[in-house]
């Protein structure tokens, strides 16, 4: 089987958070399972590894009424064929996104996917889009080249990773930069603007999502961000396949960023030496007190409320907090001053320092993700990976991976209602886990034990694969 992997970023190329992790991973496991698995993504400015690329050709793509240049460039990664689509108007820029002409931009690149297939030897059998990014790859597909022989076999799947972020735009980008005229704009028009995740949803023939419970979470209007409507009637093509981790990159036993290595079996000794060099990276107490902590970005939607409400009562618990990341700045300088107010108690750094973050997953006793909504949530696995128990609020990917303890098989701690009360009374039940020390290191080992690899997941995709090639 043949799949096209479109994404806007991929690991080790680019990546901004989940999706590059996935695209980095995912087809990595396809290929292992016999897939011919390719990926396609833009050839940005501050793109790595550029001197590993290899120019193919050159080519038009038609913007609107225009016609733009499109450079094609490849490269073998871990197995993996990648494509790169180069312009250096809409692509040589530091950053991925966040830019005025987002929408021509990845309107440009979704038809680029489409346009390089005449200029390769590969014939997909299914394209997998992501994301609002390349959803109008299927879209481009259905209006304009179905007809062609090259493309009339070609299924199409739409992943969605974030329902929040639909690439929503006046109806003028349509014509002029999508060059979707009136006949089909309501493909792409949805409650008066053009949505291009509505016109994917529209014209693939299956949607999945990164996480079981969130392919039914966004059937309700609390996750939908206004389109359950339009997944309600395209329910019978939902699914949901929870995303896995790289288990070669974050593996205690090789990571080069960690104090000591270890596995499931030698934790004792090797977690205990991470955490006293994590205590004194941030200067915190060695007094023997658990370690909670959290990488994440600091916004309203991970939860980051809650734990604002309850650190107090966590410090006077005897819980040491440790803190990584950055965003709204009423958070930033929260933290930043219970860490002032608190030394030897809270440590916390304002940004995202990827090494750093393995020394936190590493050192740390228990990690704290209490989100308001997580399609489905990566770090939960890593630090299951690496023998610190995750605090997860039950939504999305974190309900579907995570299980409380408290039945004696479970590998964390669980809440299920969106509160300050509820997410304390789980760390306290996880401090007191904790100090029993015949059963924590129990705990310890069955997390880590868990199997997050992607070998799991890619055996999903190619199930789904194989149902919407047979197809009419």
């Amino acid at each position: 089987m043949n799949v096209l992997f479109c994404a806007s970023e991929a690991n080790p190329f680019a990546a901004s958070g989940g999706l590059g992790d996935v695209a980095g991973s995912l087809p990595k496991a396809l290929v292992k399972n016999g897939v011919d698995c390719r990926v396609v993504m833009p050839l940005y400015g501050d793109l790595k590894f550029r001197d590993k690329l290899t120019y193919v050709t050159n080519f038009s793509v038609p913007v609107g009424w225009r016609s733009q240049y499109c450079g094609l460039f490849t490269c073998q990664w871990d197995g993996v064929t990648f494509y790169f689509l180069d312009n250096e108007y809409y692509f040589r820029r530091s950053g991925l996104y966040g830019f005025y002409d987002d929408g021509e931009r990845f309107a440009f690149f979704s038809r680029a996917i489409l346009e390089m297939l005449f200029y390769t030897d590969f014939v997909p059998d299914v394209i997998n889009a992501n994301d609002w990014q390349t959803a109008l790859v299927p879209v481009f597909l259905n209006l304009y080249y179905r007809h062609l022989d090259k493309f009339s076999r070609i299924k199409t799947v739409f992943t969605i990773h974030n329902i929040q972020y639909q690439g929503k735009y006046g109806l003028d980008i349509l014509e002029d930069t999508c060059g979707i005229g009136r006949r089909d704009a309501h493909i792409v028009e949805y409650d008066g603007c053009a949505n291009f995740m509505k016109g994917a949803i529209e014209t693939s023939d299956k949607v999945s999502t990164v996480s079981p419970t969130y392919a039914g979470e966004i059937l309700d209007p609390w996750f939908s961000h206004g389109l359950d409507g339009l997944l309600r009637q395209k329910q019978y093509k939902l699914c949901g396949i929870l995303n896995g981790i790289d288990v070669d990159s974050y593996n205690p036993e090789t990571d080069p960023n960690i104090a000591a290595h270890y596995n499931a079996d030698t934790f004792h000794e090797g977690k205990a030496a991470c955490k006293k060099a994590l205590q004194e990276e941030f200067n915190l107490d060695q007094d023997g007190s658990p370690v909670m902590a959290m990488v994440t970005r600091l916004v309203g939607h991970k939860g980051v409320d809650l734990v604002r409400s309850v650190a107090e009562g966590l410090l006077e618990q005897g819980i040491q907090l440790v803190i990584l990341g950055n965003g709204e700045h009423a958070y930033e300088a929260f933290f930043s001053d219970l860490a002032a107010r608190h030394p030897g108690r809270v440590g916390v750094y304002i940004g995202f320092v990827p090494p750093l973050a393995r020394r936190i997953y590493a050192g740390a006793d228990m990690f704290l993700m209490p989100s308001k909504s997580e399609p489905c949530g990566l770090a939960q696995m890593v630090a299951c990976r690496y023998g610190t128990i995750p605090i997860v609020r039950e939504t999305g990917g974190l309900r579907d991976s995570i299980h409380d303890s408290g039945d004696g098989y479970g590998n964390g701690f669980t809440f299920s209602q969106y509160n300050a009360h509820d997410l304390y009374e789980a760390c306290w039940r996880a401090k007191e886990g904790y100090w029993q020390k015949e059963g924590w290191p129990v705990l310890v080992r069955r997390a880590m034990c868990c199997d997050f690899s992607w070998n799991v997941s890619a055996q999903s995709y190619i199930d789904m694969y194989n149902q919407v090639t047979t197809l009419w």
